[in-house]
């Protein structure tokens, strides 16, 4: 058997209603897999399920509030019987001034980005242990690599998104459950449009990225595709970059050789 194939294989994804995390969708569902959607808009990710081929589940949903990630959960092990695999892809942003953060900004960001990303996990992860079986991903940012201006609290959302990844494998890892991670950098999503349309930012970015493009949706959905199949069977606690080279390489000619 193809060890990359998902056939057969349940997943979660959460933030599936756009970007990158409806690409992740797309690409578990090519690969095989039934997929359990979730974000906060229902017609939104009415429009993913249409393009998936293997029965997905529309699980409509705001994991900022509290009581969300357990009900997510619950409602996930109902429809699909078990969790394969769990994309935890929600996130938010916030760019701006430092000095300018207050503490409603930053409890959103941590709130979503981290609370609701741990306590989903926490709660999926029994059913996986008692499998012992499972794989998770989750999404951080270049911005926890390296770093980025006016990006102060979502950069700190972010590297604890790495640090938990860590924690948590070590943990389970034990129990036959992987869990990694990854960094996306610059990907052309609605993020990033109205930066884009700034004249002149397009080609700013792309002269720090070693590949000399932005990154697809796409780009990072296929490496979230192998990470959660048995192709990365021995890879956990792991933070991957995809981000072209972004965040480790840097450019002293500004240019082509």
């Amino acid at each position: 058997m193809d060890p990359a194939s998902l056939a057969g294989r349940t997943a979660v994804v959460t933030g599936a209603s756009r970007g990158i995390g409806a690409a992740i969708a797309r690409a578990l569902d090519r690969a095989g897999a039934r997929v359990a959607l979730v974000a906060r808009s229902r017609d939104a990710l009415a429009d993913v399920a249409a393009s998936l081929a293997h029965a997905p589940v529309v699980l409509e949903a705001d994991l900022a509030q509290p009581d969300a990630p357990g009900e997510v959960a619950r409602r996930a092990l109902d429809a699909l019987g078990h969790v394969d695999a769990l994309v935890n892809n929600a996130g938010v942003g916030a760019r701006l001034p430092s000095v300018e953060l207050d503490g409603a900004t930053i409890d959103r960001l941590l709130q979503v980005n981290v609370r609701g990303l741990l306590l989903l996990t926490t709660a999926l992860l029994p059913s996986m242990v008692a499998r012992r079986c499972g794989s998770i991903v989750n999404v951080s940012s270049v911005s926890s690599q390296v770093g980025t201006p006016r990006r102060a609290a979502y950069a700190a959302s972010k590297g604890a998104v790495d640090a938990l990844t860590r924690s948590l494998a070590i943990e389970f890892g034990p129990h036959g459950i992987r869990i990694n991670c990854v960094a996306p950098g610059v990907i052309a999503t609605d993020m990033w449009e109205r930066n884009r349309s700034v004249p002149g930012v397009i080609e700013q970015i792309e002269k720090q990225v070693p590949l000399r493009r932005w990154g697809a949706p796409e780009d990072v959905a296929d490496v979230v595709a192998f990470l959660v199949s048995d192709a990365a069977r021995y890879v956990t606690a792991q933070t991957i970059e995809v981000d072209g080279g972004m965040a480790s390489t840097l450019d002293l000619y500004g240019g082509p050789v």
